[in-house]
């Protein structure tokens, strides 16, 4: 068994004057945020945080403490999704199965939550791992070890395929080819998806909808869902000359990839600081009311594009605190979604991802 997506080389990290430099730093954004504070606007609507992470690294820990810390804040988050962001992988044993380590662990912290003893939230409630499914057929071995270690709760993979032009925004744990959803044994190892009835959650840039639009078309009955609405690059240097062609392509290719039937959209990822919106750069930070008014037309072109049961809202935490507090983006989206009624609402913040993950919080 091989692995075909060679990890991108990275400076060291592991020492200590940059683990105190990362500290800092996140000391600094604990306290910026800090500045703002909200009442909790329809505290008692149910919520499934569809993607967020849990990760120690070099002066930056988000464990289970921290993010219930963020759910206790007031909000009514009955569930979450864990997605896949390298924590814990296994680093004895073949490459490959090191993801199955991260699995492990996600479901250590779901069995944890679930026993009541840290509250009501069922955090990690569904598990999206990663797999490399470059290799063709033979990943189908890496996903049965996931699903055994998963407790039942193993939804899916998620395989950041993101690529651009730009070099400087070519920056995950893997260096991936342009078109790599193209090619022909990473299409091999998808087609091992839904005999599991596994999803893949999609990370790309906005310029590659259209080619995760042939993906959907070619495995209709793999459930795919899109991460951060397709990773709209208009603010980022590259894209910020032609913004307004770059909205005008990411709406145009929505509208073609809502044609498929088996594609959600996740509803965030807006608040990370390298994609240029520039919320993070505020003297204080922007009240729920302002980000709706930024965030809110894309986010809406999504729901009418693809309807509320096929949206579904995330704070993508912790990477969205770059921007922005756990209350206040979640004030953000109810402000959003006011204009849509109680059942669609539901759906947005609840009904889909339960769907999509195949999860009953209840």
């Amino acid at each position: 068994m091989s692995t075909k997506l060679p990890p991108r080389k990275t400076e060291d990290q592991r020492s200590p004057s940059h683990a105190k430099a990362v500290m800092e730093q996140y000391e600094h954004r604990v306290k910026w945020l800090s500045r703002h504070r909200e009442e909790i606007l329809e505290p008692d609507l149910p919520i499934i945080d569809a993607h967020h992470h849990l990760w120690v690294r070099p002066g930056n820990r988000y464990l289970l403490d921290e993010f219930l810390a963020e759910v206790r804040t007031g909000h009514n988050i009955k569930a979450s999704v864990f997605v896949d962001c390298g924590s814990f992988y296994r680093k004895t044993g073949p490459v490959p199965m090191a993801p199955v380590g991260e699995v492990e662990f996600a479901n250590g912290v779901a069995a944890m939550a679930a026993s009541g003893t840290y509250g009501n939230t069922l955090v990690c409630a569904g598990i999206v791992s990663s797999a490399d499914i470059s290799v063709g057929a033979e990943v189908a071995q890496v996903l049965d070890a996931q699903i055994a270690a998963g407790g039942g709760r193993f939804r899916g993979i998620r395989v950041t395929t993101k690529w651009d032009a730009d070099e400087a925004l070519n920056t995950g744990r893997y260096i991936v080819p342009r078109g790599l959803m193209q090619d022909r044994d990473f299409r091999a190892g998808f087609a091992t998806l839904a005999p599991r009835k596994l999803s893949f959650d999609a990370m790309i840039y906005h310029p590659q909808l259209l080619e995760l639009a042939d993906l959907a078309r070619a495995f209709p009955d793999t459930t795919i869902v899109l991460n951060h609405i397709g990773g709209l690059l208009a603010w980022t240097r590259h894209y910020l000359a032609r913004r307004d062609e770059a909205i005008a392509q990411w709406r145009s290719s929505m509208v073609e990839l809502a044609k498929c039937p088996n594609v959600f959209v996740k509803l965030g990822g807006l608040g990370m600081a390298y994609l240029g919106l520039g919320f993070d750069k505020r003297e204080a930070p922007a009240s729920s009311a302002q980000l709706a008014e930024s965030w809110g037309p894309l986010y809406t072109h999504c729901i009418d594009t693809f309807g509320p049961d096929h949206c579904m809202f995330e704070s993508n935490f912790p990477p969205d605190r770059d921007s922005v507090d756990y209350p206040v983006i979640w004030n953000a989206f109810k402000r959003i979604a006011a204009r849509y009624a109680a059942d669609e609402k539901r759906a947005l913040f609840y009904g889909t991802a339960a769907k999509a993950y195949r999860l009953n919080p209840d």
